[in-house]
């Protein structure tokens, strides 16, 4: 049926909390998912035989060290019988609206590409998987206190058997593979589905190694260059609001007329953060007391809130009231 597979690093400190709290979740899906991880990294043969996961040590590296994509996207689809694969983040915790849009893909076509932006939530802590209701407790944390990545960060993508088979050497943990995976689906005519509103992918944060010479949101380190340059450039680059499909919440798949118009509405929101930005600091000294700021406690931002409140009720009534009492341009 479904073969969900990944690399980790090793299994130690918070990276290994929230690792294992992955691929716990994962085993949770379904009783015949199977799961595959590879490298041979600290603690990653234990965790497999503790957890019931297939363990795959070989990983093919950058003279870096960085393991590389193309041989694990071959090798699993080599040892696994499953029809359908899931190549995943090993800090993306999956909880069951994820099995529920893989059954809703399958159902509709037997080739896709089923994509969703994630949502980043602190985690630092193993999750409770014995408590009945972890994966409603967990989804409610991270759309009340996480914040979700936009269209460009892409942490799962589940695909049919055949695909990705010549994928070029990309290396994992940097920029723009992700971005490839998706121009790759729409340039063999795959259709992409975007599941960003019926799944919620919990991203658990994560510090970077000065090693990689990477952090987070930067795309010019020197690996993350490299994957650009063996993609082919900025031009072999999708995001997830180029999907050709979108499913929603209630599990209809509907055609993503969105992807036509992205280009324009993304300049206008562009042009309106920067309006946005410009009023903030216009207005900085007016804020500052009444609590509009960031770090702000929540009572100083409850008083702005009820402040704005009146301000508009008051501004309601007297444009009425100047309706009612001023004639109209041209009326005699």
């Amino acid at each position: 049926m479904l073969t969900l597979f990944t690399t980790a690093k090793p299994f130690k400190g918070h990276d290994g909390v929230i690792e294992r709290n992955a691929l716990r979740s994962w085993k949770l899906l379904n009783p015949d998912l199977e799961v595959v991880l590879f490298g041979n990294e600290e603690g990653a043969s234990e965790v497999c035989a503790e957890l019931g996961l297939r363990f795959e040590p070989k990983a093919e590296r950058h003279e870096s060290g960085a393991k590389c994509l193309d041989y694990m996207f071959r090798r699993v689809q080599q040892i696994s019988s499953n029809q359908y694969f899931c190549f995943a983040n090993c800090d993306i915790v999956l909880m069951q609206d994820f099995w529920r849009a893989f059954e809703k893909a399958r159902a509709w076509r037997s080739q896709f590409l089923l994509v969703a932006q994630r949502w980043d939530v602190d985690i630092v802590r193993p999750i409770n998987f014995t408590s009945a209701d972890w994966g409603k407790s967990l989804r409610e944390r991270a759309l009340v206190k996480g914040s979700q990545r936009n269209e460009f960060w892409i942490d799962l993508f589940l695909f049919r058997r055949g695909m990705y088979l010549d994928m070029p050497p990309l290396i994992v943990g940097h920029c723009h593979w992700d971005n490839w995976m998706i121009w790759k689906a729409l340039s063999e005519s795959v259709p992409v589905l975007d599941a960003t509103s019926a799944v919620v992918a919990v991203h658990q944060n994560h510090g970077y190694s000065v090693a990689s010479g990477r952090s987070k949101g930067f795309d010019e380190d020197p690996l993350s260059l490299l994957n650009l340059e063996l993609i082919g450039g900025w031009a072999k680059r999708a995001h997830i609001k180029s999907s050709t499909h979108a499913l929603s919440r209630s599990g209809y798949i509907y055609w993503n007329v969105f992807r036509y118009t992205y280009p324009v509405t993304r300049k206008i929101t562009a042009i309106s953060y920067r309006v946005w930005f410009r009023f903030l600091d216009a207005t900085r000294s007016v804020r500052r007391p009444l609590g509009l700021r960031s770090g702000a406690s929540a009572q100083a931002r409850q008083r702005f809130l009820v402040f704005a409140v009146v301000i508009a009720i008051l501004l309601w009534w007297a444009w009425n009231i100047f309706r009612e009492h001023v004639p109209r341009w041209g009326y005699y």
